[in-house]
């Protein structure tokens, strides 16, 4: 069933990753006006089969009088802001780390002045809180230990101070570990099933890093609750996880177990990243209360429904490699 409301526009920066994707297949397949934002040359394989059903720009955030113009233009009633650089090893040149996820932050939120909007939705990144011994919580100390974690925690801190100066909700999501469909083929998700499904070895580190994964379905539904009603939500930031934590090597045995695969896992095989923890999960009391939300897949549950999409889908991975 289609939604169809009088303030309907929606901006989405980003749509060419992940999370902007899926958010942009939920939007269009619910009725809202959808304006998409993705820099020039960027792949949009994951959204091909869909491209006619939304209006797309090829635009760079950083350039502060374009986004203006367009956005003047749109006068858009909602904005998820996931345009950022510097969640990969590729991206690591730091002032393109800064510029994009603190500049291009500021401009869309300038752009933002004269226009009667509902909600902007900034996406922070749960590696703001930096290593913690507890669930992390909205109101912990942040500890960043990656120029990309910082910078992520900087724009957290201006969404915070536009919200106040634009007298309008403007809320910082802190996703955890988001998987499913159309995830980057690099991640361990991807990786793993994608081995799994093939017979070939599961190459990992030693598997004790810990993880708060998330199902892609679940981690959507929440930000539509936050967007449908956002004057409910009073937080400035706002966790999105599960509220459970796995281990890398508990995810790979039930990958291989829900694939049937003959697979071998080989541990040691990578050496962790300075960030990886074994302890790593989202206090999500907050969400629970303010959105009337929790998750509804198991972890279980969200691996076969991800596998079921990978045996389907597998060959669009093809496109994620080209240029």
């Amino acid at each position: 069933m289609k939604i169809y409301m009088k303030r309907n526009r929606v901006i989405i920066t980003g749509i060419s990753g992940f999370i902007g994707a899926n958010i942009v297949r939920k939007m269009v397949n619910l009725g809202y006006d959808v304006y998409g934002f993705s820099k020039k040359k960027s792949n949009t394989w994951r959204l091909d089969d869909v491209m006619h059903s939304f209006n797309y720009f090829d635009i760079d955030i950083n350039k502060k009088d374009a986004v203006h113009r367009l956005v003047t233009k749109i006068r858009p009633h909602i904005i998820y802001h996931l345009a950022s650089f510097g969640g990969y090893p590729f991206q690591s040149d730091p002032l393109s780390i800064i510029n994009t996820n603190i500049g291009g932050t500021v401009n869309m939120l300038s752009s933002l002045k004269t226009i009667d909007f509902d909600v902007f939705v900034n996406f922070g990144s749960s590696s703001e809180y930096g290593r913690k011994r507890k669930p992390m919580k909205e109101t912990d100390f942040l500890d960043p230990i990656s120029l990309y974690a910082a910078a992520k925690a900087g724009s957290t801190y201006i969404a915070n101070v536009y919200s106040h100066m634009l007298e309008k909700p403007v809320i910082t999501v802190r996703p955890f570990s988001v998987y499913g469909p159309f995830e980057e083929p690099t991640r361990l998700i991807p990786t793993v099933i994608q081995s799994a499904l093939m017979k070939k070895d599961i190459l990992i580190t030693s598997g004790h890093e810990s993880r708060d994964f998330i199902f892609i379905d679940d981690f959507v539904d929440a930000l539509l609750l936050l967007t449908q009603n956002p004057k409910r939500v009073k937080a400035k930031v706002i966790n999105i996880g599960s509220g459970k934590q796995y281990s890398v090597s508990k995810v790979v045995s039930m990958i291989n177990k829900i694939t049937n695969s003959s697979a071998k896992i080989i541990y040691g095989e990578y050496n962790p990243r300075p960030w990886d923890t074994e302890f790593w999960v989202a206090d999500i009391t907050l969400a629970k209360k303010q959105l009337s939300w929790r998750p509804r897949h198991s972890i279980h549950e969200g691996l076969k429904k991800t596998i079921n999409w990978f045996r389907n889908n597998g060959k669009l991975y093809e496109k994620a490699t080209r240029s």
